[in-house]
């Protein structure tokens, strides 16, 4: 025998969808759900280990630089770029505020060595706090 407390739970389960069904449909999106998560994750690993960085690529790292005089700094910085690759990068003074007070774009002639090491000089505006690479690209 039911009883009648029994019978209102039920009722009111079947109207706010706490049934069976409704917990083994909501089951069944979750098992979907987490399956295309997992897919979605699988194919971006794979993907992430077959985009391998090509031999045309190029890294640039900021070594040291010198602020020679009011109007002066010396950049020196490193490139490692594929043999027989001309590139260019751009040098840029900062002063004290972040501002660009300098600039000056090189052109990066084709070696047999993968890695080398420069030193520009680039003139400035007012006296610069610091001297670095802004971007490096190839020819």
């Amino acid at each position: 025998m039911v009883s009648n407390t029994q019978r209102e739970t039920s009722v009111l389960d079947e109207r706010y969808g706490r049934s069976a069904q409704a917990r083994r449909r909501q089951r069944r999106l979750g098992w979907i759900a987490g399956g295309v998560f997992a897919l979605v994750f699988v194919a971006w690993v794979v993907w992430a280990a077959l985009d391998t960085v090509g031999p045309a690529a190029l890294e640039v790292r900021d070594t040291a630089h010198v602020v020679v005089d009011e109007r002066t700094v010396e950049v020196t910085f490193e490139l490692s770029v594929a043999t027989g690759t001309t590139s260019h990068c751009a040098v840029q003074a900062l002063n004290d505020t972040f501002a660009v007070v300098g600039w000056k774009v090189v052109e990066i002639p084709p070696s047999d060595q993968r890695t080398r090491s420069f030193t520009e000089t680039v003139t400035t505006t007012e006296l610069a706090s610091t001297g670095l690479i802004y971007r490096c690209w190839l020819a």
